[in-house]
């Protein structure tokens, strides 16, 4: 019988690309590796084992993944150099190509690195080799969820995945090929986690995933997202939870009665909304139209009124037209974002609107990005100075100190500052609002 081989110290860097899902992700692989013997290093120091964890979902992405792979096989030649995430997913032959690296997984699976780094290392083979690289990727539309769970978390926020996969197929997106069908996190596994996070000094926890909305639709019995939050509130769990990213249709007048008394949620909803233009989201198979957007959101104001809206908002969708923009443009006006994740559309090979007619210069891309933040700046501007006015105090948690000032969040999302002699990492504290800087709301704390 072969003995389990303990790595007694080797080295592991980590390297995250991408959303909160992958950082999670990395966080969990980081906690296997170090329960089999492995030291944590910093990423830009020789290691003895790198693990880069890709995004793919622009084509700056699949650029940026990677340059920081060859950035690792210069740091160290003789490393073993293993790749993960949704670039490898979609093109593990591609990534394989990369002369030095020695694993590539997709998605899926991805705890397995520990082992297959400990059979490299202790040289046994790792699985079948093509062209001097061990490739490994699932059928990640056959997958059940990945038990993953992450123990040690900055005291401020922890971001807690509970979904993975989606369905939606919009036209431009290659992240739903390379995640798969969804598939949930159970509530109680996702609770136990989000209770032992808040027992060890995590004041908030993120919920995430690739698509949270549709968290539970595979669960027997069912759980909605809606449901958990209820629960997680009636156990009070933690002292506040937070939504990730949240498709509009998602959101209708059942799950917003039911999250409207839950005191543990943050008033705080980041919408996937793409464009305020009908034509345009039908063209990226959105499965809503703008006013049933607008709708929703309406509804969540009412039901939240000291709510603050964020948002992903893509300009430069082949067949934009200036009326588009114009119309995404009012949306933004109308929600009243206080911030706004503007990105350019950028093709991705296999997609549907790869192949779509009428594609935008890259120059007027820019330029649509450009107005649209500038007014997404103007708006927040006009909200700090309304929070400003209203003197209403605000409950903040605070993650770092710069300059002087301890920075953090309000529960709404409002980037926030403050002087205090003491030490404020990972405090919730409520703070008066004094005036604003460079978009940061400067306060007193109470």
């Amino acid at each position: 019988m072969e003995k389990e081989y303990h790595a007694n110290g080797k080295t592991v860097g980590l390297y995250t690309l991408g959303c909160k899902v992958a950082q999670y992700e990395t966080e969990a692989i980081g906690e296997a590796f170090m329960q089999h013997g492995f030291a944590l290093s910093d990423f830009g120091a020789v290691c003895d084992v790198y693990v880069i964890n890709t995004c793919t979902v622009t084509a700056e992405s699949d650029r940026k993944s990677r340059q920081v792979i060859r950035r690792a096989l210069r740091q160290n030649p003789g490393a073993i150099v293993m790749v993960t995430g949704c670039y490898s997913q979609r093109a593990p032959e591609e990534v394989a190509g990369i002369g030095g690296v020695s694993v590539v997984i997709g998605t899926g699976d991805k705890l397995s690195l520990v082992r297959r780094a400990e059979e490299l290392l202790a040289g046994r083979d790792g699985g079948e080799e093509i062209g001097g690289c061990r490739i490994s990727t699932t059928d990640v539309w056959q997958e059940e969820f990945e038990p993953m769970r992450v123990t040690r978390a900055p005291r401020t926020r922890a971001y807690v995945k509970i979904e993975d996969g989606c369905e939606c197929r919009c036209s431009y997106c290659a992240i739903s090929p390379a995640r798969g069908r969804v598939r949930s996190k159970t509530p109680e596994d996702a609770i136990a986690e989000i209770e032992a996070l808040y027992q060890s000094g995590t004041r908030e926890v993120v919920l995430t995933g690739i698509e949270i909305g549709s968290y539970g639709k595979d669960l027997i019995p069912k759980c909605s997202l809606a449901d958990l939050v209820l629960l997680l509130d009636e156990r009070k769990s933690c002292e506040r939870v937070r939504l990730g990213s949240l498709a509009p249709e998602l959101i209708g007048e059942e799950f917003a009665r039911k999250i409207a008394g839950a005191k543990i949620l943050a008033p705080h909803f980041h919408i996937s909304m793409q464009s305020g233009s009908d034509a345009v989201l039908a063209g990226m198979r959105r499965r809503y139209t703008a006013e049933r957007a607008l709708e929703n959101i309406r509804r969540l104001k009412t039901l939240f009124p000291d709510a603050m809206f964020t948002a992903d908002l893509m300009v430069g969708f082949p067949g934009e037209t200036e009326e588009d923009f114009e119309k995404t443009l009012a949306f933004a006006r109308e929600v009243r974002l206080l911030q706004a994740h503007v990105f350019a559309y950028s093709r991705r090979k296999g997609t549907p609107a790869d192949e779509m007619p009428c594609q935008i210069p890259e120059p007027e891309k820019r330029r649509r990005s450009e107005i649209l933040i500038r007014e997404c700046e103007k708006i927040k501007e006009e909200l700090l100075g309304e929070v400003i006015r209203e003197g209403k105090p605000l409950s903040c948690v605070f993650e770092t100190k710069e300059d002087g000032l301890w920075v953090g969040h309000s529960a709404s999302y409002i980037e926030v500052a403050a002087a205090s002699d003491d030490d404020l990492h990972g405090e919730m504290r409520d703070l008066i609002p004094l005036r604003y800087e460079n978009g940061i709301l400067i306060g007193k704390i109470l």
